[in-house]
């Protein structure tokens, strides 16, 4: 069945007759494009126009793919928005109420508390510890690996970063296991689709659906491990410097009663679990662009080589890698691990002439957003030079929103970006990355946006003489 017929566009007038008809019959194809991948079912306008508003089953869409207007919902009307019920369905079951899922007093509280840990004095402090992660996996690389050196790239990556914000979030545990703990969060990220396309189409929570048992399971081992780690923590007597010492030394705002263990495993586990995942994945996607791009990743390696210096001994060094931060927000413009922004309207929000009535979706598809064809020239190129200071400074702040915007940024950016600097200075100048086939994989919207069917490349020791 063709797209259009899945999605149209609003236009006044329709007889509802009609619509229900229509909607009956784009039912099916329209399931099976949200499991498939969500993207796919975005209206194609969402590409070249400022404002799309679908509607499908008597619920209202407004895309907003304008960074005048994207200002205006995230920044300017913030306090009416509210979090969008299919994704709270799909994410509180494992995450809870925690700082990702949570909304109006509770959130702010929540943000107040973890604030402190990623202020950028903070985040410097944490690039030894960085550094040791992709030493580790630099060397674990070198000692051994697959007869035919060919890994998946994105469990790799996973693993990385997972000692990153275990080493920064929650240090000196050593008993939270990368593997096991990958594994509960890709069963659970398997199953978010249905959760999706079920809360979308209107049905209720309790009707069964493909990995639904996995995904209960999944949720239930990554909250009871994560329990485990602040019981650790408070046999210990010492709340500790670090995320889990700040929440175990937080209040609640409403009681002023240290917060219960329920919302620091919330939070924990939104911190542990969306970290890692999130700079994984910008890390996995720009090392395959890197692969596609062999005059980039000289560049990017002539500059890693050219510190004179390890991070790990000197934070500073960071600084410098000026051309690999462009290559970095290049790929997450191409590949953003968080494409969607998803909201709904508490109250009447204005956009341009149109109104919002409370009650409809609003969201920002950040994908499409990098990719709109008015925003940007060649917008399926990659170009590490978008991103010079000189072009960045010219462009509109709300063109690119890998972090999002306004109040509910992302807490973490600064130190997903100085993850990735680090890990990828670390291991280029040691490593070429060969594809096992041509062309870029496959995107998939599982709430993040993964490569679908992983990130296999071969991976070559280089000639460091």
């Amino acid at each position: 069945m063709p797209f259009v017929e899945t999605f149209r566009i609003c236009e006044p007038g329709k007889a509802p007759f009609r619509d229900a008809v229509a909607d009956a019959v784009a039912l099916p194809s329209l399931l099976a494009t949200m499991l498939r991948n969500l993207i796919e079912a975005w209206p194609p306008e969402v590409y070249d126009r400022p404002l799309v508003t679908t509607r499908f089953l008597g619920q209202r869409t407004t895309y907003v793919c304008d960074p005048a207007s994207i200002r205006s919902l995230l920044v300017d009307q913030a306090e009416a928005l509210e979090r969008e019920p299919f994704m709270l369905r799909a994410l509180a079951p494992a995450l809870g109420s925690g700082i990702l899922t949570a909304d109006g007093s509770h959130w702010r509280g929540q943000r107040r508390t973890a604030a402190p840990m990623f202020r950028p004095d903070r985040v410097r402090g944490f690039v030894p510890a960085m550094a040791r992660a992709a030493q580790a996996t630099r060397s674990r690389w070198l000692r051994a690996g697959p007869p035919d050196g060919v890994r998946d790239i994105l469990p790799e990556m996973m693993r990385t970063t997972f000692d990153i914000i275990v080493a920064t979030m929650v240090s000196g545990d050593s008993q939270l296991e990368v593997e096991p703990f990958g594994r509960a969060i890709d069963a659970y990220l398997g199953q978010t689709s249905w959760k999706i396309a079920l809360s979308m189409l209107g049905a209720p929570a309790r009707i069964p659906h493909p990995g639904a048992r996995a995904g209960a399971r999944a949720a239930g081992y990554l909250r009871a491990e994560v329990a485990r780690t602040v019981a650790r923590r408070r046999a210990r007597g010492e709340p500790g410097a670090d995320l889990l010492g700040l929440l175990l030394q937080a209040e609640d705002p409403e009681t002023g009663r240290p917060l219960p263990d329920e919302s620091l495993v919330d939070n924990l586990l939104t911190f542990v679990a969306a970290g890692h995942e999130t700079t994984a994945l910008a890390l996995t996607w720009t090392l395959r662009l890197l692969a596609e791009h062999p005059e980039v990743e000289r560049r990017v390696v002539a500059e890693a080589r050219g510190l004179g210096t390890d991070p790990a001994a000197d934070p500073e060094a960071v600084d410098r890698l000026a051309y690999t931060r462009q290559v970095v927000m290049e790929a997450m413009r191409l590949y953003p691990p968080a494409p969607l922004i998803v909201r709904r309207a508490a109250a009447d929000i204005r956009l341009g002439d149109r109104i919002v009535p409370a009650g409809q979706s609003v969201h920002v598809p950040v994908y499409a957003l990098h990719r709109h064809r008015r925003i940007w020239d060649e917008p399926e190129v990659f170009d590490p030079d978008r991103f010079a200071p000189e072009r960045a400074a010219s462009r509109d702040r709300y063109a690119y929103l890998p972090f999002g915007a306004g109040p509910r940024v992302c807490i973490g950016m600064g130190l997903a970006l100085t993850e990735c600097l680090v890990v990828l200075a670390t291991l280029l100048p040691a490593f070429r990355f060969v594809p096992t086939r041509p062309g870029m994989p496959a995107n998939q919207f599982r709430v993040t946006l993964r490569p679908k069917g992983g990130m296999k490349m071969k991976v070559v020791p280089r000639d460091v003489r």
